[in-house]
């Protein structure tokens, strides 16, 4: 019995769409040996080292997310306190450095305070806290990530776990006092 480890980034879109990013840990042969049944899933498949290093990449991976969909958020209901017009900032963003992902595909959401099913933020919590143990065990700070962790928990007890990671706006917009 051979195998390897290949936790995935795209969501449920990604899923869908067969366009997952997957990050694969193990032995060369063995991975080789997987990557047609990956590319079914998956555009970019990525050898990342030994069984367990996908995983790790994976928190990586959620970490980076924790901290991109925070600051978007922040962006996002700051832009709406200061009264400007949150779709024309969104464009002129898209331009410089802070375009992300998450900017053009999320804002909106973010904007209306609607969170349709992306990824769940359960899940995100899940993985969130694989990658906050990781830290742990390996003496890294992740303050960012502790505070998504701690948004998210707040989240999914109200009800919301299953709501698209975005948002954790509504829990930014709650602390800044824009919805009743």
């Amino acid at each position: 019995l051979r195998m390897v480890d290949a936790p995935v980034s795209g969501g449920s879109e990604g899923a869908r769409n067969a366009t997952l990013t997957i990050f694969v840990g193990g032995d060369a042969p063995d991975v080789e040996r997987a990557r047609p049944v990956l590319t079914a899933m998956g555009r970019t498949i990525t050898h990342v080292g030994p069984i367990g290093a996908g995983q790790a990449v994976k928190a990586v991976n959620q970490v980076i997310l924790a901290g991109t969909y925070l600051g978007v958020a922040e962006g996002i209901v700051l832009a709406i306190k200061a009264g400007l017009d949150v779709e024309q900032v969104v464009g002129a963003l898209g331009g410089g450095a802070a375009q992300r992902w998450v900017l053009a595909n999320r804002s909106g959401r973010m904007l209306d305070n609607e969170y349709p099913l992306g990824f769940k933020v359960a899940l995100h919590r899940k993985d969130l806290g694989i990658a906050l143990e990781l830290a742990n065990q390996l003496g890294a700070a992740l303050p960012v990530s502790a505070l998504a962790a701690q948004l998210e928990s707040g989240l999914i007890a109200g009800g919301h776990g299953n709501d698209d990671m975005s948002a954790l706006a509504r829990a930014i917009r709650a602390l800044s006092a824009l919805d009743g």
